[in-house]
């Protein structure tokens, strides 16, 4: 593989352009401390430079037709589809992650491209009618205006897609900007596309979240801002977007249970937080990192859990296509999961717990059992390869110890009881709900958000679009 360092710019009205203040930052591959690539590290006005293009481009694209967005968002697909082996490679390096899971992300990507190519053409609303005598009412959906999105580096181009898809469909125009740790594969597919967008409808900057993000939330002309991101800056944006009264949506951390019943097929369940708790090294807010199991299952999953859980193959995603499991994102997120490792005084780790070697930022795949309830790694994310191991008594004590944590993005429960999995769904205070499987059930059709700490919004699905569009009531009075 390449060591090449690579320089990009950002993408702001039409323009790659450095940062100006002429400043740069580094991207490493994680999985070799290596730098790949130098980006501008762009400030506060980069960003006013970018909303003021997003302002001439705006009226424009409000007079726009359904029809005419949705077959720019076709051809973006068309990009993204054209391109996706490179992308996913281009993901791969800088994530650290499996070429198997970049490259799992691009159909899907381009899927929710093209499913909002739909949405722009089918948006509906309440009926026109008479409401008061002499008067016909009508519902108007109109965009926001300007919406900026903030985006993680976990899944950089797939959440970008998820922020991308709705806003422009809706009519919008939009300032991106791509995690500091992650900017490559938005920049890389923004210059394949840049020529389906007219100038201005989208701009990319680069840079630290202070000052750069943070800009994007002050900014006045910025009618909502979408951030994919930690519950801690989560709460920072919803302050400072309130002194514009601007619109947040957020879909921030997660803690997800897997409620597993004593009627589960244990071979099954094990096999299940193979996936779940390790995919994209347990960097997902989705991720199955609470295994809450009933007392007469408890033993046999542990048996069969730990040898799925070895059999992963961790190394450099471009070692090998066998490896299934990548690096962790940096150093100091390798340092944050160790420590919450060496601070769980009590509990027991049956497998993993350390690093892979000196190279790179590896956390191996580690199951951790003898925790309680009150204990910092079940509270808090770990957003790593660590899966808690817990026994629960009786039914109403596994949803209460699924329910009791600050999050609420995702769960799962495992049961052949269709009765049992209805009254777990009912009762657990998470946006998503999965029976018998966790992580793999998501598509474009369907909403995705939290409850409680987990944010507010839906990223994905119809419902997406009332994030990015506002209503008004018109009254014509008949003569």
């Amino acid at each position: 593989m390449s060591t090449t360092t690579e320089t990009y710019k950002a993408f702001i009205g039409g323009e790659w352009a450095d940062a100006a203040s002429g400043k740069t930052m580094e991207v490493i591959n994680p999985a070799t401390g290596e730098a790949i690539a130098v980006v501008p590290a762009c400030g506060a006005e980069d960003v006013d430079r970018a909303v003021e293009a997003a302002q001439n481009a705006l009226p424009a694209w409000l007079d726009t037709t359904p029809k005419e967005r949705s077959e720019l968002l076709h051809k973006l697909a068309d990009v993204l589809e054209a391109n996706a082996e490179e992308l996913a490679q281009i993901e791969s390096r800088n994530v650290g992650k499996p070429l198997m899971a970049s490259r799992d992300e691009m159909p899907f990507s381009t899927d929710n491209l093209r499913f909002f190519a739909g949405a722009a053409r089918n948006l509906e609303g309440k009926s026109a009618g008479e409401y008061i005598a002499g008067y016909t009412s009508i519902i108007r959906r109109e965009p926001l205006g300007i919406v900026g999105g903030i985006c993680p580096w976990n899944y950089p181009l797939m959440m970008a897609v998820w922020k991308m898809g709705p806003a422009l469909a809706a009519g919008n125009v939009q300032i991106l900007k791509p995690s500091e740790q992650t900017p490559l594969s938005l920049l890389r597919f923004v210059q394949l596309a840049q020529d389906v967008l007219p100038r201005g409808v989208l701009s990319v900057v680069t840079g630290d979240g202070v000052p750069a993000g943070e800009r994007i939330v002050s900014h006045p002309a910025v009618r909502l801002v979408s951030l994919t991101g930690d519950v801690a800056t989560g709460k920072l944006i919803a302050k400072n977007a309130a002194d514009t009264l601007k619109r947040v949506h957020l879909e921030l951390g997660g803690k997800a249970p897997m409620v597993v019943f004593d009627d589960a097929d244990p071979e099954a369940v094990a096999a299940g937080i193979r996936l779940a708790g390790y995919w994209n090294s347990g960097q997902d807010c989705t991720a199955g990192s609470r295994v809450i199991a009933g007392p007469k299952i408890y033993d046999k999953l542990l048996e069969a859990l730990v040898p799925q859980v070895e059999s992963i193959k961790v190394g450099d995603p471009f070692e090998s296509d066998e490896i299934e499991m990548g690096s962790v994102i940096s150093q100091s997120q390798q340092e944050r999961i160790l420590g919450f490792l060496d601070r769980a005084k009590g509990a027991t780790v049956i497998t993993g717990g350390s690093t892979n070697g000196h190279r790179g930022f590896f956390v191996q795949p580690t199951v951790v059992i003898d925790v309680k309830q009150t204990d910092e790694i079940v509270q808090d994310e770990v957003f790593g390869p660590v899966v808690t191991v817990q026994r629960f008594a009786d039914d109403d004590q596994a949803i209460a110890w699924a329910n009791d944590v600050r999050y609420g993005l995702a769960a799962s429960v495992w049961t052949r009881d269709v009765g049992r999995a209805m009254n777990a769904v009912r009762r657990l205070q998470f946006g998503t709900v999965w029976v018998n499987d966790h992580l793999l059930p998501i598509t474009s059709e369907m909403p995705h958000g939290g409850y409680k700490q987990s944010g507010y919004g839906k990223d994905m699905s119809i419902y997406s679009m009332e994030e990015y569009t506002q209503i008004k009531h018109a009254a014509f009075k008949i003569d």
